[in-house]
């Protein structure tokens, strides 16, 4: 076991740290335990971060896209070989079970080799013009980029925010989360080893909406890229508009789960059973909102309850966990709220419903049942492990239960009819939809909601390109 690693700041390719900056405390959600302290940027360390950048983006965006690709490349490796002692400091400061923590880190590598690729596919194109006059098509980097990454996934989320950037030969600041922090530290950290100007990758942390107001107020920065509460989206998105920054915007979810009489129910179940309770339920594209065609509901019903009941919580360093803790005591809080409410309204609580024990952010897998649409658990994104389990009458009532929400990040459906899932394919909601497999994420596809779910896409081809802009030159 690898002790947790000291703290800072990453500016112009500096470790930063103490010197009388004001700091934070970070918790272990396990033992409640303090793992370090955590310095946060000053107004001039942020006023510095982004004289860097902006220095930083017209030394990166002149490398070649080769050279380019073998640094990015060289990066990835060095997250594979530090996976290890990333996921382990990853599972102390956010719970995730050990395997979920490396898994972060590994799949953090492969997006950002998968970018590497991309970098050398950024074509433009040439338009038919008479003999003599010329017209072209070319993707130029927006410039630099400000990235604001979430605590649940806290190499992955912070990877997304400066892998597409670096290909795309943008600079980029990052603001991992500040309960988080180690993991946000170590994916810079690699870049830089590799190779990255010091000016072109930067991490720092602070008050967030201190960091967001003075990097969005700046005329430096020409991206806003975010991943977090639909809320925060908004106010984030507001003052990007103040300066028409471009945005990307991955908010929250309430992934709703179709499940069709013609399905293999057992899979169905396995599947998502282990879908639901990853991180906790502390994901954005967790399946929260099971929608039971009616002759199927009390056998997935029961199999479900049965298996969420026989999950193993503990803490995430320790072997056969099957779930860690909550990331912090304000899920709990809102985890019992809902519960309770759910409870009130008539819904049937099945298995859970409990915190475990009284040290660690620990909660039960918990099932309800039944649940009225006037409960706040069916209209708020709960962000942990409940699951909602309700029979409908047939597709139709179902495809409008699941875009009733304003919300529409990632949707699953289970049903063996093409016609069908073509139907699905065309009707519900969603940046992305899963059909009779858990997976919606994957290095090479985009990954983005709709509607209040945000815009835009991370990873895949959309990832580069999301951080170019369309320049159109003609010659006569």
């Amino acid at each position: 076991m690898t002790d947790y690693p000291m703290l800072h700041l990453l500016i112009d390719g500096e470790q930063i740290s103490g010197d009388g900056r004001a700091s934070e405390e970070v918790i272990n959600p396990a033992t409640e335990e303090v793992l370090g302290t955590l310095p946060h940027a000053t107004s001039d360390d942020l006023d510095r971060a982004l004289e860097a950048a902006q220095r930083g983006f017209h030394e990166w965006r002149k490398v070649s896209a080769d050279k380019r690709s073998a640094i990015l490349t060289k990066a990835a490796n060095l997250i594979r070989e530090r996976a290890s002692e990333i996921g382990e400091a990853l599972t102390r400061e956010q719970g995730k079970p050990l395997a979920e923590g490396r898994g972060d880190a590994l799949y953090s590598a492969n997006l950002l080799e998968f970018y590497a690729q991309e970098c050398r596919r950024i074509y433009g194109r040439t338009l038919v013009r008479p003999e003599g006059a010329r017209a072209e098509v070319q993707y130029h980097p927006v410039g630099p980029v400000a990235g604001f990454a979430p605590w649940n996934f806290p190499a992955i989320n912070v990877m997304r925010k400066i892998g597409g950037a670096l290909a795309a030969g943008c600079s980029a600041i990052v603001k991992p989360s500040e309960e988080t922090p180690a993991s946000g530290i170590a994916m810079v950290q690699a870049l830089l080893d590799a190779g990255v100007p010091g000016g072109a990758v930067q991490c720092v942390f602070g008050v967030p909406s201190e960091v967001s107001e003075q990097l969005l107020g700046s005329p430096i920065i020409r991206k806003l890229t975010f991943t977090g509460s639909t809320p925060v989206g908004k106010h984030l998105a507001k003052l990007a508009a103040e300066d028409l920054k471009i945005t990307t915007m991955e908010l929250g979810g309430h992934g709703p789960v179709l499940v069709f009489d013609d399905c293999d129910i057992d899979k169905a179940v396995e599947t998502m059973v282990a879908n639901k309770f990853r991180n906790a339920g502390q994901v954005c594209i967790s399946p929260t909102r099971f929608l039971i065609e009616e002759n199927s509901f009390a056998r997935f019903r029961d199999r479900f309850t049965e298996c969420a009941a026989a999950m193993s919580v503990g803490n995430g360093l320790d072997k056969g966990t099957d779930m860690g803790p909550m990331a912090n005591a304000r899920g709990l809080d809102n985890i019992s709220k809902l519960i309770a409410n759910a409870q009130d309204k008539g819904g049937k609580l099945l298995t859970g419903g409990e915190r475990i024990g009284n040290q660690g952010f620990f909660h039960q897998p918990t099932v309800l049942s039944e649940v009225p649409l006037d409960a706040d658990i069916m209209n708020e994104e709960p962000f942990g492990p409940v699951a909602i389990i309700n029979p409908m009458s047939g597709e139709d009532a179902m495809i409008e239960e699941a875009n009733r929400l304003p919300y529409g990040l990632a949707a699953y459906a289970w049903t063996n009819d093409p016609a069908r899932r073509r139907r699905l394919a065309a009707d519900v909601e969603a940046g992305m939809l899963a059909i009779n497999t858990g997976g919606v994420s994957t290095v090479d596809a985009p990954f983005g909601g709709v509607k209040w779910s945000g815009y835009g896409s991370e990873d895949g081809r959309e990832g580069v390109m999301a951080c170019m802009i369309v320049k159109a030159i003609h010659e006569g």
